[in-house]
């Protein structure tokens, strides 16, 4: 038998089936706009969580040191930037997304974090989802 490289059959059983939420055999076949949407509400949302948790830890160890500083000017103003920066960095995150969503209200598509709507409204189809 006289194969060329191209002609071997690597997969047997019929291709490369994945695995996961995009497997083939796992799961019905997604269109692209709701995987991508689906993506990027997960990550806007870890995002979210991971901005809490630091403001959490940010606060917290703020705090202890501020009670610890035990008078010393220095340590006061470390501990209270270190509870400030904290705080700016949630109100960021937080209003990062009432920015995001006043934008889309100003152009005319209120619902701009759903990118299964924006997809539609971009491309002229009717997507429910």
């Amino acid at each position: 038998m006289n194969n060329t490289l191209a002609q071997i059959n690597i997969f047997p059983d019929g291709g490369f089936k994945g695995f996961g939420k995009l497997g083939l055999e796992t799961a019905p076949a997604m269109d692209a706009s709701v995987v991508f949407t689906n993506f990027i509400s997960s990550a806007i949302g870890l995002v979210t969580l991971i901005a809490i948790i630091w403001f959490v830890f940010l606060v917290t160890t703020g705090s202890f040191a501020f009670m610890t500083a035990g008078g010393d000017k220095q340590s006061l103003e470390t501990a209270r930037k270190k509870i400030m920066s904290g705080l700016i960095g949630l109100m960021v995150c937080i209003f990062g997304i009432f920015i995001i969503r006043f934008i889309g209200y100003l152009i005319g598509i209120p619902d701009i974090l759903n990118f299964v709507s924006l997809f539609s409204v971009l491309t002229g189809n009717n997507v429910i989802n």
